[in-house]
């Protein structure tokens, strides 16, 4: 298997924090997390600081990184002009969202899908005038909290729309955490198959337990980017039902990249520790309960 991984904690894990983290201490995590040895980070989001205050800070984390660490770090973005405000404050990786279901992006964005594909070229257009790139983010790629189960075939609608081209991703997301390795292995292998000149990342929540089996799939059928969360935090606002993202701690001790040892498993456990604590927001990654347990001929058990 050869993929990496993308923490998303600085994103999607704050989106439902009932506080915020302090912008002192997202630095330091993004650090951090380049230091441990994972890949890319996901470090907040142009939404609106009044529906997602958690993320208003966002512009003072890119200003505070360095070029090198802002070539790793990502953005959430919904508009050209969001793009345009990032990129203005030195941000180059922007991830471009969407949603499948038309209900889902009403609620999430406020405009139907194909107003949201119809802007798409402009946001592609302002990051390459500075030398970005953009990720093609398809929210809701499963199953949507308004309209159920999204027909595969409307996944396949938005990968074909040529308003797509020039992505450098695309973001397979089960938005919801309701999927199953099946069809993970269907919907990221056409993604996979259909834009065969772009990575593709898949997006888990673990609301019905599945989402280390569901990132296996999602390796397994072609994907070469997974998100996670410390702790399994997150969740969508605008998403009735979805619970915290596929903890990154749970991830990495499943499919052990190349960085991990037991010591670089013990800081990304105890980073999940003291984002958690710090948010008041419960720990729900099971890897780090196995490794605060009492089996201590085990090497990835760290007790103390």
């Amino acid at each position: 298997m050869s993929f990496r991984f993308r923490d998303v904690t600085l994103r999607d894990g704050l989106q439902l924090a009932g506080k915020p983290l302090p912008t002192a201490d997202k630095i330091a995590l993004v650090r951090e997390l380049f230091a441990v040895g994972v890949e890319e980070v996901e470090i907040g989001s142009m939404a609106r600081p009044d529906l997602v205050p958690t993320l208003s800070d966002t512009l003072d984390v890119v200003a505070a990184l360095t070029p090198e660490e802002l070539s790793k770090s990502w953005i959430w973005v919904a508009t050209p002009r969001h793009v345009e405000r990032a990129a203005a404050a030195g941000a180059r990786n922007f991830q471009y969202c969407l949603s499948a279901s038309d209900s889902h992006n009403r609620a999430n964005i406020g405009r139907d899908t194909d107003t949201s594909l119809a802007a798409m070229p402009d946001a592609v257009d302002i990051a390459r005038s500075v030398g970005g790139a953009v990720q093609l983010c398809i929210a809701t790629s499963f199953t949507c909290p308004f309209e159920g189960i999204v027909p595969i075939e409307r996944v396949r609608w938005i990968l074909d729309d040529e308003r797509t081209a020039g992505a450098s991703h695309v973001v397979i997301c089960d938005t919801l955490g309701q999927t199953d390795p099946g069809e993970v292995d269907r919907r990221v292998a056409l993604a996979a198959r259909e834009r065969a000149e772009a990575d593709v990342v898949f997006h888990g929540h673990d609301t019905w337990g599945m989402g280390v089996a569901n990132a296996r799939a999602a390796v397994d059928a072609g994907a070469s980017v997974l998100d996670g969360a410390l702790g399994g935090l997150g969740g969508c606002p605008f998403a009735p039902g979805a619970s915290g993202n596929t903890a990154t701690e749970d991830l990495a001790f499943a499919l052990r990249p190349d960085w991990l040892t037991p010591d670089s498993f013990r800081r990304l456990v105890s980073m999940g520790e003291q984002v958690t604590a710090t948010l008041g927001e419960p720990n729900r990654s099971r890897a780090a309960d196995g490794a605060r347990s009492n089996a201590r001929a085990f090497p990835w058990v760290f007790a103390e």
